[in-house]
């Protein structure tokens, strides 16, 4: 029998395959097609202080392995998440709740974390500085080192849970910018957020999303992914969780071994919403044949240490 248990920061995981933000709502529609329970955690539909409908249609778009989003963060903003949507999900998940949070300014983190906080059904805060679907936030605070470093300081002053830092992928040092959070009092690092990236019509001869670029995510990602989580594990000594095109137990396994100590599995739950579930049942049986008796063991274990 393999051991399939990830910790993040004090926080068990009965497996490491966590379905991402963005990909999974807030899991309502997902129990009603199988028993969520099956998943080691779950990271809820990003949320901000105040109610969002986010960006203005068309904001999907195919691309080649992969897909592009500008969903703009539309949500029913952090009291109704709190009061309604974390305890619904709880009624059909016994495993830890992410809470995914975004903001505009430092005072908007602030709150909504701050509300997240104090649900009894969170139990690690994503503080998403790496959104490229907004304006004026999101990815912005996300690309600088310093501005990473503030809102990280800022959230965890106003907190008591774990914070987890999720980074973007469209930065030339991503380890600089995992160190400046870890720094900072972030007790984990979430990468790779979306890819910057666009679409043309070729007979309209405009940008195919109306926000003109979006988020590149799928199977294409997954080698930039793996690059990145390898260098900022190295570069920090908190858990890291990766992600970024894994669609398969076999994907989940490279990203431990380049340093992940859990998985997020974003765009494969859109093209199948059974994708987490087969992951996680398919997860022990990889392992045995890749004799790995337990998971934790071979974290970052391809540096050769």
């Amino acid at each position: 029998m393999v051991d399939t248990t990830a910790v993040l920061s004090g926080v068990t995981l009965k497996n490491p395959v966590i379905p991402a933000s963005g990909t999974f709502g807030f899991g309502e529609e997902f129990a009603q097609l199988y028993d969520l329970n099956v998943l080691g955690a779950i990271a809820v539909k990003g949320t901000t202080a105040r109610p969002r409908f986010g960006n203005p249609t068309p904001r999907i778009a195919e691309a080649p392995d992969g897909m592009l989003n500008s969903v703009g963060l539309q949500n029913p903003g952090a009291d109704r998440v709190v009061s309604e949507e974390l305890p619904r999900l709880r009624r059909s998940f016994s495993g830890p709740i992410i809470a995914n949070v975004s903001g505009f300014s430092e005072a908007d983190y602030v709150e909504c974390c701050e509300k997240l906080d104090a649900s009894p059904d969170t139990a690690i805060l994503e503080l998403n500085v790496s959104c490229p679907n907004v304006h004026g936030g999101g990815m912005s605070f996300g690309t600088s080192p310093e501005a990473a470093a503030s809102v990280t300081r800022a959230v965890k002053r106003a907190v008591k849970k774990p914070v987890y830092v999720k980074l973007t992928p469209n930065v030339t040092d991503i380890a600089a910018i995992a160190r400046a959070c870890e720094d900072a009092g972030a007790d984990g690092i979430c990468l790779i957020n979306t890819l910057l990236a666009m679409r043309i019509d070729l007979r309209r001869r405009r940008p195919v999303l109306a926000n003109v670029t979006g988020g590149l995510s799928g199977p294409a990602v997954l080698p930039v992914a793996l690059r990145m989580v390898w260098e900022a594990s190295a570069a920090v000594k908190v858990p890291v969780v990766g992600m970024g095109g894994v669609s398969s137990a076999e994907d989940v396994i490279e990203m431990t071994l380049a340093g992940a100590s859990a998985v997020e599995v974003g765009a494969a739950n859109l093209r199948d919403p059974f994708a987490s579930k087969k992951i996680a049942e398919a997860l022990p049986g990889v392992m045995e044949k890749l004799k790995i008796a337990r998971l934790r063991d071979v974290v970052g274990a391809a540096r050769g240490k």
